[in-house]
């Protein structure tokens, strides 16, 4: 079994982590819906450096994640990205439904390699 925790929320990961007894598999940095909106507000990967340094966990970016955003995590040793795909005309940030989706995937992975 693989155990992931989402830190939806959390201003600081390693506060949650510490004091758990089993710590989890994955950790997801995760900006939510409401935050998607806050101008300046972004995923703290900073973070991603900070758990490695003290637990062998993959990390994953979440909420929000479009090219630029998914360029920055790989970047700054995210394992995993979350893709967001909004449909035309919603207010989130992420990735629009109204192109192709198969050439939209192959571009994603290409912006991650």
């Amino acid at each position: 079994m693989i155990s992931m925790i989402d830190m939806l929320g959390v201003s600081d990961p390693l506060v949650v982590l510490r004091p758990m007894q089993h710590r989890p598999d994955v950790i997801v940095l995760h900006k939510g819906r409401d935050e998607e909106s806050t101008r300046g507000k972004v995923i703290q990967y900073r973070h991603v450096n900070r758990i490695r340094s003290k637990y062998d966990a993959s990390i994953s970016a979440a909420g929000g994640v479009g090219f630029n955003e998914a360029r920055s995590a790989i970047f700054n040793g995210a394992n995993i990205v979350v893709v967001n795909l909004v449909r035309p005309g919603d207010p989130w940030e992420g990735i629009s439904t109204s192109e192709d989706i198969a050439a939209i995937a192959r571009k994603f992975l290409d912006t991650i390699k």
